[in-house]
């Protein structure tokens, strides 16, 4: 990118003798301007916000970096008894500070539903670390992190900001069967080695099996499930990889692992007699890939897992046989997607898309408790996403779901990043 904006300003100030200095000047400006566009459409094609390419960036040392991104969302439901819902759904910042070229600190605090406050709904807002972690260079294509730290994961979980994925709503595969933004205590090792392969190893904390709740059943997935670096029980500790290559322009492919111990020997955030002596293992794994190229972006993800001792989970939460909340021993999700930009000029971008999933959050259960028909479900979404600006987005779609037609819903969205 150097070498463009080189070759840019000398092709602006050697263009002619006689051209007046005004008229020059005019000409660089210009050029910047346009490469500062391209700079911000190779990043969101690419899949990243502008401060996940290099946080904390800068030449000297001490330097420091701010970002974020943010989403309001309108869902206007079908289902007359449904609740229309009008959200501030995210305000995320983001923090980076580099020590030196070596050391450098990421963070992202995240404000969810406009505040928080205790007490009943509405009042159901957050505020969350969604990353904290510092990153030691070690080499080239070697860098330690430790902290809390996104499971990289799918596709969306690492690079969830609203310009970033078509469609007002994330997509439900990695919503119920990877919940982003799904985040865990650890230490990974990360980096990129020749011919764009890039590859995230690690240890980290897991989820509680203890925190599995019978309001929710397996409609949600292991969702209820995250502590999300919040005084996270460490007596089961869990492995993740993830690996993607994107050697090809306009091309990634990737895939995914984590596999850990869930039950905490029973002595997790709550307390579950239950659980002791099992472990609960939650295994999820994910293969995907994007592709853009003449003006259409493809998209294809397949995610499923499974949960051990579901059996020992279930009674736990005081979920009682014959139920059709049991913990799902079993899930599995796909989902195929194509956008097409019609219409394209400096910064505008006009994309219409549709996407298909199909998912079973309780694919299988333990023996005694049944299966709930409306985890098994198929959605069709068919929208449109307007970028006035390459890290500002205007979207709307329609949601169509076979099983649970009470979700069916219009949906109008604005989002940003920064």
């Amino acid at each position: 990118m150097k070498r463009i904006v080189g070759v840019a300003l000398v092709s602006a100030l050697l263009g002619g003798a006689g051209v007046s200095a005004q008229t020059a000047e005019e000409q660089v400006e210009a050029l910047r301007k346009r490469v500062e566009t391209l700079e911000a459409q190779a990043k969101r094609d690419r899949g990243v916000s502008p401060h996940q390419i290099n946080p904390a960036n800068g030449p000297d040392e001490g330097k420091v970096s701010i970002g974020g991104y943010g989403e309001v969302a309108y869902n206007k439901f079908q289902d007359g008894t449904a609740k229309d819902i009008a959200d501030l759904k995210r305000f995320v910042l983001f923090l980076g500070y580099r020590f030196n070229d070596n050391i450098k600190l990421y963070s992202e605090l995240e404000v969810e539903h406009a505040f928080v406050e205790t007490g009943t709904a509405p009042s159901q807002g957050a505020l969350e670390m969604e990353q904290a972690f510092l990153e030691f260079k070690i080499a080239n294509p070697v860098n330690i992190r430790v902290g809390l730290m996104i499971i990289p994961s799918g596709t969306i979980n690492e690079y969830h900001e609203p310009p970033v994925f078509y469609g007002v709503e994330r997509n439900e595969i990695e919503s119920r069967i990877i919940p982003t933004t799904w985040r865990e205590l650890g230490v990974a090792v990360q980096g990129v080695v020749a011919d764009g392969f890039e590859y995230n190893l690690g240890i980290a904390t897991t989820p509680d099996a203890g925190l599995y709740s019978a309001s929710n059943g397996a409609s949600r997935g292991f969702r209820d499930m995250r502590t999300s670096g919040s005084k996270s029980n460490a007596n089961d500790l869990g492995f993740f990889a993830g690996l993607n290559w994107r050697a090809i322009p306009g091309l990634l492919v990737g895939g995914s692992l984590f596999m850990g111990d869930t039950a905490q020997d029973g002595d997790g955030a709550i307390n579950k007699a239950q659980l002791a002596g099992t472990g609960a293992r939650l295994t999820l794994w994910d293969v995907h890939a994007k592709y853009s190229t003449a003006g259409f972006d493809f998209k294809t993800l397949y995610a499923a897992g499974g949960l051990d001792d579901t059996a020992a989970i279930n009674a736990a939460a005081n979920i009682d046989a014959g139920s059709n909340k049991a913990a799902p021993k079993a899930f599995y999700g796909w989902l195929g997607e194509v956008a097409y930009h019609v219409w394209q000029k400096d910064n505008l971008d006009v994309a219409p898309f549709v996407r298909y999933e199909r998912y079973n959050t309780q694919q299988e259960v333990a023996a005694g408790f049944t299966l709930n028909p409306k985890n098994d479900e198929r959605v069709v979404t068919v929208g449109v996403n307007f970028r006035p600006h390459p890290q500002v987005v205007i979207k709307a779609d329609f949601q169509n779901y076979r099983a649970d037609n009470a979700k069916d819903r219009w949906n109008l969205g604005i989002g940003y990043m920064y």
